[in-house]
């Protein structure tokens, strides 16, 4: 098939990349999204985002009239849905007593009624937000028909899968693997034709509820495996041993590859798309709600460490808690452990500063963040490290000991644990160490 114009329906951390991409190989791209916030910024020449070479990509793309933000859609070959799917703050369902988290579609649902008045015969229509399996003909095809068309007759649907690392985003759209879910054989076959307009990895077609399973198998694989690394970390604490040592000595076998302990698990994929599992089938899924439940309990062993640090105690000490990502070395903070931990310190009774130097603004409901390293560390009893950023992990100890009076370090993440912290006179408590 042959398209020209494409309508992009959510400019977040994978709506905006993508559209950049079609842009710059020739293809109109509309982006739309509901925050007009995200429109004003992208109108004026900035981006609400931080991704590297992205805010090139985007200024090539506006420049050269290819791509076009707006609030609401228009008439185009193709509509993308990349839009947000959290899980609900408050409402949760339960199975066998167990309590599991549930699914916001609403993004969705809302994104595919939007589109529904532009619909035409001929037209591609692919959801690439995360989705609970059977999402794409239960919930997206039923919406679309309200056009008065019929799916997989009129026009196609397909399911693909985002599959990038933040701050790879660019090249990874480019060179991973794309796999295009249709509802279809010939809806298979539009989406592989879409996306070949940029993808340079193997374009792979299959069902659209497979392709759904594909994206959330990848990250609750990763989640399973960061549990059992964050209980090693928990045993390594109950025996005297140092975790990160043994896991060290644990991947010298060729077929052993443990991961690292932290603080926990966030972000929008690998601590939410487990939980999708979870609510479609929580009879079936035991061991997946196992590892959510010990990733999202992992804050509070944190917790724990920083009163040893304290001595037993976190009321009126002052805290810099280094990090708020949800991950190193990017600006996301959704679903970030380290925020939890910081809500956590101050419910103790904690007085927390906390410095994010990839969004040192970020706002955060009762987070108090500083505009520097020196500011969150001046006045600390205690230093917080929650996220291996580059500027932290080769922070000199003798630099930060310039800094602040504090001389108790917990490092929730293994980037502190050297003898030269100890000789600048840190007393560092390290996760996963008896």
């Amino acid at each position: 098939m042959n398209f020209q114009k494409i309508c992009i329906l959510g400019l977040g951390y994978i709506g905006l990349p993508t559209a950049s991409q079609f842009a710059a190989h020739g293809i109109q791209v509309r982006g739309v999204d509901v925050n007009p916030q995200v429109i004003e910024t992208l109108q004026a020449g900035k981006l609400h985002i931080h991704e590297p070479g992205l805010g090139e990509a985007v200024r090539l793309a506006t420049q050269s009239g290819m791509l076009t933000v707006s609030h609401t859609p228009q008439e185009a070959d193709a509509f993308l849905i990349a839009v947000p799917t959290p899980f609900f703050a408050e409402e949760t369902g339960e199975y066998n007593g167990q309590p599991y988290k549930k699914a916001d579609m609403r993004a969705v649902a809302s994104a595919a009624r939007a589109i529904v008045p532009f619909l035409r015969h001929g037209n591609l229509v692919v959801l690439e937000s995360t989705s609970p399996p059977r999402t794409t003909t239960d919930l997206l095809l039923p919406i679309l028909e309200e056009s008065g068309l019929k799916a997989g007759v009129d026009f196609y649907v397909a399911y693909s899968p985002e599959r990038v690392l933040p701050g790879q985003i660019l090249r990874e759209l480019v060179e991973n693997a794309r796999v295009i879910g249709g509802i279809d054989p010939a809806s298979a076959q539009a989406g592989a034709d879409l996306y070949a307009a940029f993808v340079r990895g193997e374009i792979l077609q299959t069902d659209a509820t497979t392709a759904e399973m594909v994206k959330l198998m990848e990250n609750t694989y990763r989640d399973v495996n960061i549990a059992i690394a964050n209980e090693f970390s928990r045993l390594a604490e109950r025996f005297g041993v140092n975790v990160w040592e043994a896991i060290g000595l644990a991947n010298l076998h060729p077929r052993v590859k443990i991961l690292r302990p932290g603080p926990g698990v966030g972000g929008h994929c690998i601590s939410v798309d487990p939980w999708f599992f979870v609510e479609s089938a929580p009879e079936l899924s035991k061991l997946i709600l196992a590892a959510r439940q010990v990733n999202d309990s992992q804050p509070h062993l944190v917790v724990q460490k920083a009163k040893i640090a304290a001595g037993k105690s976190l009321s009126g000490v002052r805290v810099a808690a280094l990090g708020l990502a949800y991950k190193p070395d990017v600006d996301d903070l959704r679903e970030s452990p380290a925020a939890e931990v910081v809500h956590l310190l101050q419910a103790e009774g904690a007085q927390v500063k906390a410095y994010e130097p990839f969004k040192p603004q970020a706002g955060l409901p009762g987070i108090e963040q500083t505009l520097s390293l020196q500011e969150a560390v001046a006045e600390a009893d205690l230093i917080l490290l929650l996220v291996e950023h580059t500027q932290f992990r080769t922070l000199p100890p003798e630099q930060l000991a310039a800094l602040t009076p504090a001389r108790q370090v917990v490092d929730a993440v293994g980037a502190w644990n050297g003898e030269e912290w100890h000789r600048a006179g840190f007393q560092v408590h390290l996760l996963g160490v008896g």
